[in-house]
């Protein structure tokens, strides 16, 4: 495989990440802050992948899988705040909360906070959540990603 090949693979990997979770939001699976955050490294990496059509190097390939790891790390730390392995931000789970105005939480309110829980699974597959997928799949990514690192690497050194 060239590395052109590789990286395009990676980014459309990205971009069907990235599509798949705008799916979602319009059947109504409204995303929480931590599944935004997971969004970001995937437009990183669909962009370098674009730049990397035009000028392939292993610079680029790196740096793409760099971005495949970001999300896929933040997968895993959303996954481990669902199953409640550890604490996440105060300002999407259950402890970030204000309830000084008892009224504001009725559904209905027009104060109520329109707040995605980033604690609480909204779907899953085969025991696996959003957030579970899309850093098992964001870590292929990665390593697709720097095999297309080494493979330029070897290019460059065979020119």
């Amino acid at each position: 495989m060239t590395t052109r090949l590789l990286t395009s693979l990676a980014a459309l990997g990205s971009a069907a990440l990235l599509g798949g979770a705008f799916i979602f939001q319009a059947l109504g699976y409204a995303p929480c802050a931590m599944c935004l955050w997971q969004r970001w490294p995937h437009v990183v990496a669909i962009g370098i992948g674009l730049v990397a059509l035009l000028l392939p190097s292993r610079i680029l390939a790196a740096l793409g899988g760099l971005a495949a790891l970001t999300t896929a790390g933040i997968g895993i730390f959303h996954t481990g705040v669902e199953r409640d392995w550890w604490e996440g931000p105060a300002s999407c789970t259950g402890s970030g909360l204000d309830a000084s105005d008892p009224t504001s939480l009725l559904p209905g309110s027009d104060s109520a906070p329109h707040l995605v829980m980033c604690d609480q699974v909204s779907w899953q597959m085969l025991g696996l959540s959003m957030p579970s997928w899309n850093a098992v799949f964001s870590l292929i990514f990665a390593a697709i990603w720097f095999t297309a690192a080494v493979h330029a690497s070897q290019s460059s050194a065979r020119h």
